[in-house]
């Protein structure tokens, strides 16, 4: 029996039929023992499974925290009466994907349930980029007008401290005046790097998987057999527009923070430290106001002990760094460059798995951009 008869045995009349056929609600249909006896074409995509292989199956198998959800749907049909819940993960059980929806329950009957499923991870993914990008530019000022004002007396400080060495001639007070010296270096460097994000760009043709590999070797000489770089390259990518220099920064960034991670904080003993490199097209993406046919995606996942939730929210801003050593300045360096190559960069970690994604126009725009939205790699 085909799906399509399958529906017409439930939905009789053909006028309705066709109507949740065509709908992009997800729409299923539960009997008294909370089993999908229906489910239209937008559940089967949203819940990735036919509807052979959904009938007769529990709802409850795809919820996270699933004896909440049974009891609100149980209630429902003992009641009568409809309610919505919102910001509910449902899985797939035959993976790790998750996805957000509210969902509004509905009885139609003492035996049967209306349920709708609404997608929501489209418009939290706009509304976390929309608040990261007017951070990032309110930050951005903030942090090119302190740059400026940190170099200012450095340079006094530095002279003063040259001066003074000269006159004096006791070797222990020579150490004083070099440290105020190296000192007065390394706060003028950090300077310069606050303010590095805003050079001009220098564009033209290049071939992503050269930039990768680039920083593969640097990281690999860094770490040496400590750590594993797994590279999963799509050879068929075309070469993009972009400044090669920046991009190597941008991706020595994530590079270096992956490694240094697993580094610092080691993973359990059975998994053995590694990072994994990859490149991929997506299709149809639209960052801003743009919407380009092709996007260079670049994932860098590691498996390491994961970015602390509460800073996670906030890793793109500056100072903010969830390692001993770090300054906070790398990843919103980055992310500011990747707003004048048009593209994004996102995060999503948990224990075991951090994952940054680097989406690059193959023909960026001008403008930074605001929010991105893009389907999954064919």
């Amino acid at each position: 029996m085909n799906n399509t008869a399958d529906r017409s045995f439930l939905i009789t009349d053909s006028a309705a039929a066709r109507l949740l056929e065509n709908l992009t609600t997800a729409v299923l249909l539960l009997d008294a023992h909370l089993c999908v006896q229906y489910a239209n074409p937008a559940a089967e995509q949203l819940l990735a499974t036919s509807l052979i292989h959904l009938q007769q199956q529990p709802l409850n198998i795809f919820w996270d925290g699933a004896d909440a959800h049974l009891s609100s749907l149980q209630h429902a049909l003992l009641t009568q009466q409809s309610h919505t819940q919102r910001e509910v993960r449902l899985r797939d059980p035959g993976s790790f994907r998750s996805t957000t929806v509210d969902y509004t329950v509905t009885p139609l009957s003492s035996t049967q349930l209306l349920v709708e499923l609404q997608p929501l991870d489209r418009l939290l993914r706009i509304n976390r980029e929309d608040s990261l990008f007017a951070a990032n530019q309110a930050t951005r000022a903030l942090v090119r007008g302190m740059a400026h004002e940190i170099k200012n007396p450095l340079g006094g400080i530095r002279g003063a401290a040259q001066l003074l060495a000269r006159e004096l001639s006791r070797a222990e007070l020579l150490e004083y005046t070099e440290v105020i010296i190296s000192e007065a270096d390394r706060l003028r460097n950090l300077a310069d790097r606050m303010l590095d994000a805003r050079k001009p760009l220098a564009f033209k043709r290049l071939n992503i998987h050269q930039v990768l590999e680039r920083v593969r070797l640097v990281i690999q000489a860094e770490v040496g057999n400590a750590i594993g770089i797994i590279r999963d390259y799509d050879p068929s990518l075309p070469e993009l527009w972009g400044d090669m220099d920046q991009l190597i920064q941008v991706i020595l960034n994530i590079l270096r923070n992956a490694a240094q991670s697993l580094t610092e904080m080691p993973v359990r003993a059975q998994s053995l430290p590694r990072i994994i490199i990859r490149s991929r097209v997506l299709r149809q993406c639209t960052i801003g106001t743009h919407r380009h046919p092709l996007v260079c995606l670049i994932e860098i996942e590691d498996n390491g002990p994961g970015i602390d939730a509460a800073i996670l929210e906030t890793v793109f801003y500056p100072m903010v760094t969830g390692r001993s050593q770090g300054t906070g300045l790398g990843l919103p360096i980055a992310q500011s460059i990747m707003q004048q190559h048009g593209g994004l960069i996102e995060c999503e970690s948990r224990p075991g798995s951090t994952l940054f994604r680097v989406l690059i126009p193959f023909e960026p725009h001008a403008d930074d951009g605001a929010t991105l939205t893009c389907h999954d790699p064919s």
